[in-house]
């Protein structure tokens, strides 16, 4: 059976950004990525996660070649990123959303914004309005499109941006903290609107965040420190190393860290725990078997 190919690979990259003194001259170098090496099959829900520091903004503007690597190289669908005959069609394909709302939306009218990418790469306008409607559709933000963008909350805005970024047709959506400046609703609108994407239309999503909730339905999870990949695998591998992460200065997600408290208190419960639902299961578990007993 032939191995499905990466939509994203990153072999071995680095990213040093350079300081300058106040005359302009170089006065050395910072290392935000340290030699990284991931790969993302299409179709995949993946969280990058990390504090603030950790290398994952930095990483994230390499997939859709806003940064190219110091050392190592990123493949996006096939296509090196640090050619510059890609760097058009890599954006085009791996669309980016990022932590400020309001510093992506342009348009005054909601569904004018949404298509103001398909029609400046020459979208025919009966298609323009096709996508824009199914796009706006797919975040839940149909009934708004007839807005002007000021009326909207932070999570609205925000799903509007991702409307925006799906209209252009990407194979992979890359969104980097897009609930940091959100409230909590906000925060919900907007993952499930991302987990929307990846489950009904297909599209690849990488989540970047450092809030532990949203990445618990990803398919794979990198935790970031330093520059380096320093933990990966399922939510439930990650967030059952719970004194890692706390060496990480992460938190877990709290019904996860309830569970842990628990088990060490005594209780048999599974490492792991991601949800209230698991948990009460597992608590129901226990009181029928202690019942039997």
């Amino acid at each position: 059976m032939e191995k499905q190919m990466s939509i994203i690979e990153t072999s071995h990259v680095s990213y040093d950004y350079i300081r300058h003194d106040e005359e302009g001259n170089v006065e050395g170098t910072m290392r935000a990525v340290d030699d990284v090496s991931l790969s993302v099959e299409a179709g995949q829900f993946i969280a990058i996660l990390g504090h603030n520091g950790s290398g994952k903004s930095t990483l994230a503007k390499h997939i859709n070649a806003l940064l190219l690597p110091t050392e190592g190289c990123v493949v996006v669908d096939g296509m090196d990123t640090a050619k510059e005959e890609n760097t058009w069609e890599v954006r085009r394909r791996a669309g980016m959303v990022f932590q400020n709302p309001d510093n992506q939306i342009i348009g005054q009218v909601v569904e004018e914004d949404v298509g103001f990418g398909p029609e400046n790469i020459g979208i025919p306008t009966k298609e323009i309005w096709e996508r824009v409607e199914e796009s706006l559709k797919a975040v839940g933000m149909y009934a708004y499109r007839k807005y002007s963008p000021n009326k909207l909350s932070g999570g609205q805005k925000q799903r509007v941006s991702i409307a925006g970024v799906l209209a252009m047709h990407p194979k992979c959506i890359v969104l980097d903290e897009p609930t940091a400046m959100l409230d909590p609703s906000g925060r919900r609108e907007v993952i499930r609107a991302a987990r929307a994407l990846n489950e009904v239309e297909g599209v690849t999503v990488i989540l970047i965040t450092h809030y532990m909730e949203e990445v618990i339905f990803a398919n794979r999870v990198f935790v970031m420190d330093e520059g380096r990949v320093v933990m990966q695998g399922t939510p439930r591998e990650v967030f059952s190393q719970v004194e890692r992460l706390k060496q990480l200065r992460l938190d877990v997600p709290q019904v996860t860290l309830l569970a842990w408290e628990l088990k060490k208190s005594g209780l048999p419960l599974p490492d792991g725990i991601l949800t209230a639902a698991e948990l009460t299961e597992e608590l129901e578990k226990l009181r029928s078997s202690g019942a039997d007993a």
